[in-house]
Parts: structure tokens; C-alpha cells; sequence
């Protein structure tokens, strides 16, 4: 139920993507603009991680899952209706913050219903359900846009997933019952390091903590050249290789797939080769990302097949090291239980590194054009990389030791 819920959130996200060509065909709206669109549902969802975090503490989950699907849904038709830019930006700042009702909520009835050695594995696979849900979008966005206009691609996937809030209000619980909960939830969780007292204290060791914010300003990297792709991607086909809105949707529709199996692939490697280390997987992947990124605008041109195997492969060595940094990283370095705080830290300056690179994007497109734009991701994802070095060791286990220990730290997160 989790697997689908969270991952109907994308269809009202990711869409917009497809959408671009349309509207900047109809409105002739500059890509700096609409790249300024972009921006501010980074902006306003990695904002809404710290509140609505909060939210999921003391309200029902299934509730707020419920009205964060709906409220997506109806921004996206309200977008759809709109035409000034600034109500546009506005509408879709409102649905960045109201997408943030996905994730925390999805954590904590994660922690109701799983026990902490299950929650490692029940992440993972939501984590797929969010992956595939990606693909989708860009499927039936695109079939929606060609058929219905640019309109479609909101509006489609705006019926998807009301109809997904309806199903989670019928079928979805907060909690298992009394018996079947025994031992599980946070509270069953025993504490790996003394707590902090305060929201105050937690903050002030997670913002103290100098190898976070190296973490912190690799996602930030990361997340530029990750969405620069998942944003603008369908756009740049469009008008680099003349592909129509569907053709070029269904090609990025590879990139997800790519996702899962680096996302997958990626933690396995820091354990069973590494010794526990994630930067050296991270790193190398990353140096990876940053050459297929040098070599994506030539390789488009060697036709469908060339193109379908490199957006894979940029989705592998995207997603691999995004989930690294984003969630194991952040908690392997957390200071005194504090690793939710840290993950939640590292998650926020990613978003804004997202929001700067879709303006930048957009920018570097409209005055310099697509090839330099294309360059930026490369040179986001090898700075990525250098930032993150500077931790090569992180993560080090005693010689003999399993990698269980981390394990059990990201599964009680």
C-alpha cells in the first residue's frame, strides 16, 4: 500500500517536465522563467520536509497522505486552468510544499507497522515504488500531452492520483493492531548513542558536524545535475533531436529504471567490497555521471537503441550515489542519535541545490544554449564528486566487523 501511495506522489510532480515544451509553445514563456517554476517546488518542498515532519508526528498518517494526494491533484488542474507566470510559480510552490506530505508521513507509518530490523528492507522497496512511479509519469504524461495538449500531462496524472488517495482513505491503516504492534515502532527502538534533550540541541549538533555539510554540498551537486535531466530532459530532446513530447517522454521513461538498479546495486557494493566505506562507490559513480554527461548530447545522435542505453546508465549513476548520500551517509556519520536529523539536513540542501540548478538550467539553455547546459550537469556531478572525497574513509569498519551495524542504524531511522 506504501509502495503505491508515496509513489502516486511523482505523477503530480515529475509531470510538469513534459509539460514545458507546450507551454512554452503556447505562452512564449523564456526556459530562465520556467526554469524559475521548477525552482520553487524545490524550494517550497525542502521547506516542507522540516514542517510537515513535524506534522507526521502528532497527526495520522493516513490522513495527511490523503491530503497531500489530493491537494497535488487539484494544484495540478488549477496550473492547468492558469496562464500569468507568477500565478503559475505560485500554484506550483503550493504543490511543492503540499508533496511534502508524502514523505514523513510514509516514514512513520513505516515505523508504526515494521519492526526495526523489516524497516530497512520495507524503505528499500517503497524506494522502487517511487523509482517506477517516476518512469511511469513520463509515459503517461507524454501519451496524455500528445493526445489532450500540454494540459493533459497535468491532468491525467491528477485523476491518477485522487483516485490513489481514495484507495489509500479505504484500504490504508495507521497502525496494526495492538497485539501484531508489539515491539515495534520507535519506541522499541533501542537508542545506538545517547539522545539529545531538545530540538535545539539536535539542530546544533547536526549543523556542527563539519562532515554532514561535505554530504550536504555533494547531494546539493547531485541534486543539480539530477533534475537538470528529470526536469529539462523531455524539453532538450524536444529541441535538440526534434523528437515529439511523447517520443521524447517515452525515452526518459528509461532513466527511473536505471535508477532502481543503482540504487539497489549501489549499497550492496560499499559492503561487499568496501568494508562499509559509501565513498569510494560514491565517487565512482559519480565521475561516471559526470562523463556520460559529457557524452549524452553525442550519443543522442546514434539513434533510439544508443539513447535508450545511456539514459540508463545516467539513471544508475544518479540514483546509486543519491541514495548513499541521502540516506546511509547521513546516518553512518550522525552524532549522538541524532541520524533522522542528519538524513533530514542532507535531504534539505539537496532540494535547494535542485531548485538552483533547475533556474540555472533554464538560464544557461535560453542564453548559451542546450549544449553548455548539458556541460553544467557533467560539471555538477564531478564537483559532486570532489566534495564527498574529502570523506573516503567515512564509514570504515574494524577489520572482521560486518556491516550489520550500520544496517541496524539506517533500518531504526
Amino acid at each position: 500500500m506504501l509502495w503505491l501511495t508515496y509513489g502516486s506522489f511523482y505523477f503530480c510532480r515529475n509531470n510538469l517536465g513534459v509539460a514545458l515544451p507546450g507551454i512554452q509553445a503556447e505562452f512564449g514563456y523564456t526556459k530562465s522563467q520556467l526554469g524559475t517554476v521548477l525552482m520553487v517546488l524545490k524550494l517550497a518542498y525542502g521547506a516542507g520536509q522540516f514542517v510537515n515532519g513535524q506534522l507526521a508526528e502528532f497527526g495520522s498518517p493516513r490522513k495527511l497522505l490523503a491530503v497531500g494526494l489530493l491537494a497535488s491533484a487539484a494544484l495540478n488542474v488549477v496550473f492547468g486552468w492558469s496562464t500569468a507566470l507568477y500565478f503559475l510559480t505560485f500554484v506550483w510552490a503550493c504543490n511543492g510544499y503540499v508533496q511534502a506530505l508524502g514523505w514523513p508521513p510514509t516514514m512513520r507509518a513505516v515505523a508504526n507497522w515494521f519492526p526495526a530490523l523489516q524497516r530497512g528492507r520495507a524503505i528499500g522497496i517503497i524506494g522502487t515504488g517511487y523509482q517506477l512511479c517516476g518512469a511511469l509519469t513520463f509515459v503517461v504524461a507524454g501519451w496524455a500531452a500528445e493526445k489532450f495538449g500540454w494540459r493533459g500531462a497535468l491532468y491525467v496524472p491528477a485523476l491518477l492520483v485522487a483516485a490513489s488517495a481514495v484507495h489509500l482513505l479505504v484500504f490504508l491503516e495507521d497502525t496494526p493492531g495492538a497485539a501484531d504492534r508489539a515491539g515495534s515502532g520507535p519506541a522499541a527502538t533501542p537508542a545506538l548513542a545517547p539522545p539529545v534533550k531538545s530540538w535545539r540541541e539536535s539542530i546544533a549538533v547536526t549543523l556542527s558536524n563539519p562532515a554532514l555539510w561535505l554530504v550536504a554540498l555533494a547531494l546539493c551537486l547531485l541534486d543539480a545535475c539530477r533534475y537538470g535531466f528529470t526536469d529539462w530532459g523531455v524539453t532538450h530532446l524536444k529541441e535538440v533531436r526534434n523528437d515529439s513530447v511523447s517520443v521524447a517522454a517515452f525515452k526518459y521513461a528509461v532513466l527511473p529504471f536505471g535508477g532502481i538498479a543503482g540504487a539497489y546495486l549501489s549499497g550492496w557494493a560499499t559492503d561487499r567490497f568496501c568494508g562499509g566505506r559509501r565513498v569510494p562507490v560514491i565517487c565512482g559513480l559519480l565521475i561516471a555521471l559526470g562523463l556520460l554527461g559529457l557524452a549524452y548530447d553525442h550519443v543522442l545522435h546514434w539513434g533510439l537503441g544508443a539513447s535508450t542505453v545511456i539514459l540508463f546508465l545516467i539513471g544508475f549513476c544518479i540514483f546509486g550515489p543519491q541514495v548513499l548520500l541521502v540516506g546511509t551517509l547521513p546516518v553512518d556519520l550522525a552524532r549522538r542519535g541524532t541520524a533522522a536529523a542528519a538524513a533530514g539536513f542532507v535531504n534539505f540542501m539537496g532540494y535547494m541545490g535542485a531548485a538552483a540548478g533547475d533556474k540555472l538550467t533554464g538560464h544557461i539553455a535560453q542564453d548559451y544554449g542546450w549544449q553548455f547546459a548539458v556541460r553544467f550537469w557533467a560539471a555538477c556531478a564531478f564537483a559532486s564528486a570532489l566534495a564527498v572525497a574529502f570523506l573516503w574513509n567515512a564509514g570504515r569498519k574494524p577489520p572482521g566487523a560486518t556491516c550489520s551495524g550500520s544496517s541496524a542504524r539506517f533500518r531504526s531511522v
